[in-house]
């Protein structure tokens, strides 16, 4: 479900944990939702710009684990808030979340 980060002692979400969790139980928080143009290319990894972020959980803080969910809810990255959740919804340029791992990645 998560890797114990040495660095600093906190745990990075892995893919598999993230489907995990939105399968169990309703997502209340760290969640990402983005437009379908944006979905082929963070499923295989790559990051996510704001203008991309249709919705967000607005508690979200930089440096959280956070999920990224197309707009029906399917799981497609797992990785690192850059900005706040706030933020996320407000901008429309810049990165957002660093992604460490896509659905569609090998």
């Amino acid at each position: 479900m998560a890797t114990l980060r040495p660095t600093d002692g906190m745990f990075s979400l892995t893919v598999g944990g993230a489907k995990r969790l939105t399968r169990k139980a309703s997502l209340e928080r760290l969640w990402i939702k983005v437009s379908d143009d944006a979905t082929p290319f963070i499923a295989k990894g790559k990051s996510v710009f704001a203008k991309h972020i249709i919705d967000a959980e607005e508690e979200i803080r930089p440096q959280e684990e956070v999920i990224v969910q197309s707009k029906s809810g399917k799981v497609l990255a797992v990785g690192k808030a850059v900005l706040t959740g706030k933020e996320m919804k407000l901008f429309k340029r810049g990165l957002a979340v660093r992604v460490r791992r896509g659905v569609a990645e090998r």
